[in-house]
């Protein structure tokens, strides 16, 4: 998928998410590259919104990651490597692992982790237009 999005307020980043979720493409790893207040968080959950997450979605900025789970069962992965200060970090809690569990992984600040990532990947790319309004750039890497 290449797609970009033009996001004016909330209710275009909800029509984003949904287009995303219909369109994976068979991607389970999703990777926000964006400045700090870009809206991957936000965007995040939207996303969990739309897959009917029960759960509380929040930044696990100091836990590395956050379990969810969706409305058909399936298990929600939502890393946030802002704080990682070595990529040992990151092996230590498993993360191949849940790359290769075929559940779906979404990455805040993938760029903390490069050489780990898969060569199958979407990568989701924010850009801050200005106070509410957002670029959203979409590649997946197959």
């Amino acid at each position: 998928m290449k797609k970009e999005f033009h996001i004016e307020n909330i209710g275009d980043l909800k029509i984003a998410a949904r287009e995303l979720l219909e369109n994976t493409n068979d991607q389970t790893i999703w990777a926000f590259y964006g400045e700090m207040g870009a809206g991957k968080t936000t965007f995040i959950k939207e996303i969990c919104q739309a897959l009917q997450v029960k759960e509380q979605v929040a930044s696990p900025t100091f836990n590395l990651i956050n379990e969810y789970e969706a409305a058909n069962g399936k298990l929600i992965y939502h890393f946030d490597f802002y704080r990682l200060n070595e990529l040992e970090e990151a092996m230590n809690i498993g993360t191949l692992e849940y790359f290769e569990s075929g559940e779906l992984c979404l990455l805040e600040w993938p760029e903390k982790v490069e050489p780990i990532l898969p060569e199958k990947i979407r990568n989701i790319y924010i850009r801050i237009i200005d106070k509410d309004q957002r670029k959203i750039k979409i590649t997946d890497n197959e």
